[in-house]
């Protein structure tokens, strides 16, 4: 017969194997900031991939993707320790059970939420941009632990009853921009915004000045914006030779050696044109306008982001041009930009028609929602299978050239999902829901689709068609619409955009083509070319991407002098 006790210690280690296993992770007790509210994640990358990177550094949806598990923490209080167990949502593995046994090199990370207290009355948690362009893993006060190898036996880390990580280090703020004789910062508070947001919110912009600016005080110079990402400095543009030192880096997307190279060499060579005696004279501008939601807010009014496109247009471009001499009319001023940049140029040109000469409209973000990506927002009811009663074939959400697929739209939103809960992940598909939906009834962006089943919302989606689908509202508006547009619209992308972006342009094509009035818009498309194709038929995407404003400007030039209104300065600033 066996011993009472003896039975007992079995039951108990045969409970114990069973329970769910957990990760340990400490907020020091000398941690200064108080109680933590925010997105925890334990990151475990295979210890052989890339172990000169943190793990936080590999996190990513694409082929070399590495585990990582999240959860929401509130009111976190220094001293004490949270469990990360089979609770938290993970991607590419759903549990931390499911994690496989092996050696890993492991984290430990917090992105930190504050309260946001909204002009409407709602309370919010969300992570403020600290300078960094909302980046999780640069966002300055981020907590995260040094990394650590162990050895996973798929329960536990071997040796050790409970594997403890702590977040013990921090990350620290973002250097000043330092401005030179060419590039200028400017910096705004927004009142349309903070009164939003319940907060002082910034609007900011990098503006290069013309050659001769100093030298001609009376010029008035056109305005052209460069939309899209959150630009930490001035996109393509270098004041110095490049570096004789540079160690050449090979890069994966484009197939080539000494990349970090060649971007040097193209960004001082547009710096000598720009200075050129027959280069047009304006003001190039890039905007920093980061949401609590993603690295831009899509330069548009939202429900969720607020009133971008009215502070951008009637708050930081006024002050622009006052500051620097700016033209301050619509004939002298244009738009471009590629991927969210694309969507945010034709969107800002259709919204403000009178206020924008053109639009160069590069590889845009889903410009027809029949065409979200691979998804048909109006006819189909699951977001992540193609309908059949009999099998599930997964959408895809990103191929290369040759159509290999490393990712599909379920996947993409799993990632998001462990990044982070009520649309506060960062990332695509979470911004475009904060952009285009209605307030949900949390608070927090109304889901176009359930984030786990991808069973899509037709309430949400009809809020989406009305307000947002760029292709419907063209034809819903064309009649008033049209005649300002006329010759404004430039669409260029590759046939095989890696993001299947290019079957939108298709159905804004069969539109401009037969329009009345006419469009006189140019549709144009790349050859088996990817993301983010821009128009350049004679060079490949990695020289074309680095090329836009030599693209752009002299179109721009053309189209002013052609349609600039009868008085209008076309003198002062062509010296």
């Amino acid at each position: 017969m066996r011993h009472p006790l003896l039975a007992a210690l079995l039951l108990a280690c045969a409970r114990a194997l069973a329970a769910s296993p957990a990760v340990d992770v400490e907020l020091p007790q000398n941690f200064s900031g108080g109680a933590q509210t925010g997105r925890l994640l334990f990151i475990a990358a295979p210890a052989e991939q890339s172990p000169a990177q943190e793990p936080r550094e590999l996190v990513s949806w694409g082929a070399t993707a590495i585990p990582f598990f999240g959860q929401d923490v509130r009111d976190w209080k220094p001293g004490t320790r949270r469990a990360v167990d089979d609770s938290a949502f993970g991607f590419p593995l759903r549990t931390l059970s499911a994690l496989p046994a092996g050696e890993y090199r492991v984290q430990a990370f917090l992105n930190r939420y504050e309260t946001f207290h909204m002009g409407d009355g709602r309370v919010l948690q969300l992570a403020p941009d600290k300078g960094e362009g909302q980046q999780w893993r640069l966002k300055p006060g981020n907590l995260y632990s040094k990394p650590l190898t162990v050895r996973w036996n798929g329960h536990r880390v071997e040796g050790a009853q409970t594997l403890t990580l702590v977040l013990d280090q921090e990350i620290p703020p973002i250097p000043d921009f330092q401005e030179t004789q060419w590039v200028k910062h400017l910096r705004i508070r927004s009142e349309r915004l903070s009164r939003f947001w319940g907060r002082d919110m910034y609007l900011a912009a990098f503006v290069t000045l013309p050659a001769g600016f100093r030298e001609h005080p009376d010029a008035r110079y056109p305005l052209v914006i460069n939309h899209g990402h959150f630009p930490s400095a001035p996109s393509d543009w270098r004041e110095t030779p490049p570096d004789p030192n540079l160690k050449p880096e090979y890069s994966e997307r484009f197939k080539l050696e000494g990349y970090n190279r060649i971007e040097q060499e193209m960004a001082w060579d547009f710096s000598q044109q720009w200075q050129g005696k027959d280069f047009p004279r304006v003001l190039l501008v890039e905007i920093q306008h980061p949401t609590p939601f993603y690295d831009d807010s899509y330069a548009v009014n939202s429900a969720n982001n607020g009133p971008y496109g009215d502070a951008i247009r009637y708050e930081l471009i006024p002050e622009i041009e006052r500051r620097f001499r700016g033209i301050g009319q619509g004939w002298a001023r244009f738009v471009y930009g590629g991927s969210t940049g694309g969507w945010e140029a034709m969107a800002v040109q259709m919204f403000f028609p009178d206020d924008y000469n053109g639009a160069w409209i590069a590889c845009p973000d889903p410009i027809d929602f029949r065409h979200y990506m691979t998804v048909n927002l109006y006819d189909d009811k699951n977001a992540y299978y193609l309908p059949n009663r009999f099998k599930r074939t997964p959408r895809p959400a990103h191929r290369n050239w040759l159509g290999h697929i490393d990712t599909t739209v379920e996947e993409n939103n799993h990632w998001e999902l462990a990044l982070g809960t009520h649309g506060r992940s960062g990332d695509q598909f979470d911004i475009w829901e904060a952009v285009y939906s209605p307030v949900g009834s949390d608070g927090y962006p109304r889901r176009v689709w359930d984030k786990v089943s991808g069973e899509i919302d037709p309430v949400t989606v009809a809020y989406w068609k009305e307000n947002y689908d760029l292709s419907y509202i063209l034809r819903r508006d064309w009649k008033t619409l049209g005649p300002k547009l006329r010759g404004k619209l430039r669409l260029y992308v590759g046939d095989m955009d890696n993001y299947y972006l290019n079957n939108a342009v298709y159905a804004v094509e069969d539109f401009l083509r037969t329009a009345e009035p006419p469009a006189d818009a140019v549709v144009d498309y790349g050859d088996r070319d990817e993301h983010c194709w821009n128009g350049d038929q004679t060079r490949s995407n990695a020289y074309s991407r680095l090329r836009y404003p030599l693209m752009v400007l002299p179109w721009a030039v053309e189209r002013m002098l052609m349609t600039a209104p009868k008085g209008a300065d076309v003198r002062s600033w062509r010296y």
